[in-house]
């Protein structure tokens, strides 16, 4: 495993203050962010308390009825000179994810270009906004019917998709006319950081965009909500941190959105090309090392093809090359941190305890960084942690199933409704047996489900609303109908 030691290089650039107004200013206290693959320092950042909080929100407050009639073309273009940048700028991005995440610089790159195409998508959705015109069945009166920016919004995403998950959700607010607070997680926060620096560069007005950085981030969270200027929240993260935001929104009526956990199934039918579904599993459960919310997280196995599938993956996980994000020739980096190490290896102990088998893998890795050795356990049982938890990392668990039915049943016996894969032969039958799953997306014979023209989201304790498509930037805009004499 080669450890690079220029992960600090690339955060050399970034900002370390709060972008507020228009201006970086500082705060009395930072706090460091670590390189995952070495547990080095590689930046350190303002560290936002309450009180810098509100001030960011008195400025969007002040800028938001000004943005709000901003032409809809000069939104647009500011988003689409952003996109331009961001695309630029692509081995920079890439560099900053690698070295604040852990991921490997191939995905870090992939990561950019679907992050920057929430940026160019936005900026055309910008410029459609959807309204009608009625007659009133009476024949009396005409309805006018138009959307209008909600208003000021919190912003809250995680440390997996340092950059794609701030722009979907960057994307969406400005191009609907919403002024926004965002708050990255404390262990990435320097990909945001960076795209907001180029949002300055490329014109967008003072106050529209703040960047609060915070390690306190439930109180800052619960003042910005408790003050009710907040019109809307957007948040991906946990279930457990989801629920208590949508009570908070509560008392205010704030708008939630909502992208929570998953648990998602990845069924491998009797008929499948098994070959392309262990391709398929590759990069539903190895994108970002498993540390995804769509990742595949429980495989169901027709028993027929169970071997057959189990004996690939499992050669096709030991033979991946483990190491630093900025090594060219790494595959999979570490994971977040040493808790998320450690619930790894409890969550294999559990499952072995209770059955199952480990066919390779199933280890940390000695030395510096969090890194977990790629996994598979087969014979999972359904009472296994393993199978019941998100697993939020490289390990690959196989349950075997005997009929169709039993494995829709299995697929959906789950608080989560995220995403789901399904493996088949028989494009009708896959299909039929997809809509029989109760998911938001569902990948059939296809692993990766997110596309910025898609509406991205899930169902059950997994969210509320979505992100991407035509559907996301609806959930910025309220509605509003005039009626008129005619």
């Amino acid at each position: 495993m080669t450890i690079r030691p220029d992960a600090a290089a690339a955060a050399a650039d970034i900002a370390s203050g709060l972008l507020i107004d228009g201006e970086w200013t500082r705060a009395e206290s930072t706090f460091d962010v670590l390189d995952p693959a070495t547990g080095t320092v590689i930046a350190a950042v303002a560290d936002a308390g309450v009180e810098q909080g509100l001030a960011a929100l008195d400025s969007i407050s002040r800028a938001a009825p000004a943005w709000a009639h901003t032409a809809s073309r000069e939104r647009a273009e500011i988003l689409r000179r952003a996109f331009d940048a961001v695309i630029s700028q692509r081995e920079d991005f890439a560099r900053l994810i690698s070295a604040e995440m852990g991921k490997p610089l191939s995905e870090s790159r992939a990561e950019v270009d679907y992050g920057a195409e929430f940026l160019r998508w936005y900026s055309e959705e910008a410029v459609r906004p959807e309204g009608e015109y009625r007659r009133s069945p009476d024949g009396g009166s005409r309805l006018l019917v138009a959307r209008r920016p909600v208003g000021p919004c919190l912003l809250i995403t995680p440390w997996n998709f340092p950059l794609a998950m701030a722009t979907r959700k960057i994307g969406a607010a400005l191009a609907a006319g919403c002024t926004a607070i965002i708050k990255p997680a404390a262990q990435t926060p320097l990909s945001t950081i960076r795209l907001a620096q180029v949002l300055v560069e490329v014109g967008l007005p003072d106050g529209a965009l703040n960047v609060i950085t915070t390690t306190t981030a439930g109180k800052v969270s619960t003042a910005l909500l408790a003050d009710g200027r907040i019109r809307k929240i957007s948040f991906t993260g946990s279930t457990g941190v989801g629920r208590v935001l949508i009570s908070q929104c509560g008392q205010h009526v704030v708008r939630p959105s909502m992208e929570l956990g998953g648990n998602a199934p990845f069924i491998v039918d009797a008929d499948a090309d098994v070959w392309r579904a262990v391709d398929g599993a590759m990069l539903a459960k190895m994108r970002n090392m498993g540390e995804a919310c769509t990742a595949a997280n429980r495989f169901l196995v027709h028993r027929s093809v169970a071997p057959v599938f189990s004996s690939l993956l499992s050669e096709r996980m030991a033979a991946l090359k483990v190491g630093h994000g900025l090594d060219p020739e790494t595959q999979v980096g570490p994971v977040i941190d040493e808790a998320a190490r450690t619930g790894l290896a409890e969550l294999i102990e559990d499952a072995v305890s209770r059955g199952a088998k480990v066919t390779t893998g199933g280890r940390a890795i000695d030395g510096p960084g969090t890194f977990f050795e790629p996994t598979v356990v087969t014979d999972v049982p359904t009472d296994s942690r393993m199978f019941g938890e998100e697993i939020f990392g490289p390990i690959a668990g196989i349950t075997v199933f005997d009929d169709l039915d039993e494995a829709v049943h299995l697929a959906n016996d789950t608080e989560y409704g995220l995403a789901a894969y399904l493996y088949s032969g028989n494009v009708e039958r896959g299909l039929r047996t997809a809509e029989r799953l109760d998911f938001g997306m569902v990948g059939l014979n296809r692993a990766i489900v997110s596309n910025a023209a898609a509406p991205f989201g899930g169902i059950k304790q997994s969210g509320l609303g979505r992100e991407g498509g035509r559907e996301g930037i609806n959930d910025y805009l309220d509605l509003q109908y005039v009626a008129i004499d005619a």
